[in-house]
């Protein structure tokens, strides 16, 4: 199975989300046969599918685009810098990009850039377990209300406790996540 395509990676986001074909179809109010073959790529979705399927996962509709293209032996394998998939750009001013291939396997690891001054204000809980590590910069983040202080060189694991984070420095915060199951 060609791991590098958009049938994959919604086949994907839905597994990851412990729905059926008949859960999803039901809810973009499609039929179970025509997202089959979204999934294998016999069909192709329009853009106002692919807006009810990333509003139905909660991602940007950015994921659904810039598969690779680059060399045949590369696909499914490498990920080049210049072309990694956004996976969210948000006011809060943090910048993610996928630096996994697809998002056909257990995990997913993602590039993020927290912008200086930046904040998520809120509490976040997903049922995952994440690991980061900072690969530059420092970042405050609250692992259920507990604060902690994280500079380059540190890591730190969430494994489904409510989380926020904020940037106060004068400088990006850059850290690498893996992420199991995906979320993106």
């Amino acid at each position: 199975m060609d791991h590098d395509t958009l049938g994959a990676d919604i086949r994907s986001l839905r597994k990851a989300r412990g729905m059926t074909l008949e859960d999803m179809a039901r809810a973009l109010d499609k039929s179970v046969g025509w997202l089959s073959q979204v999934e294998r790529d016999i069909s192709t979705p329009r853009i106002s599918d692919l807006r009810e399927m990333a509003r139905l996962f909660e991602v940007p509709l950015s994921l659904f685009f810039g598969q690779h293209d680059g060399p045949e032996a590369e696909r499914g394998l490498i990920v080049r810098e210049g072309q990694r998939r956004t996976v969210g750009v948000y006011d809060s001013g943090l910048v993610e990009t996928l630096l996994s291939p697809d998002l056909t396997d257990d995990f997913e690891v993602i590039h993020s850039t927290f912008q200086p001054g930046s904040a998520r204000r809120y509490d976040t809980r997903r049922d995952t377990h994440e690991l980061a590590y900072i690969v530059s910069g420092t970042l405050d983040i609250w692992i259920d209300a507990q604060p902690f202080t994280v500079a380059q060189g540190d890591s730190f694991r969430i494994r489904g406790q409510s989380y926020r984070w904020s940037n106060p420095y004068d400088a990006p915060a850059i850290a690498v996540w893996v992420i199991s199951p995906p979320v993106y």
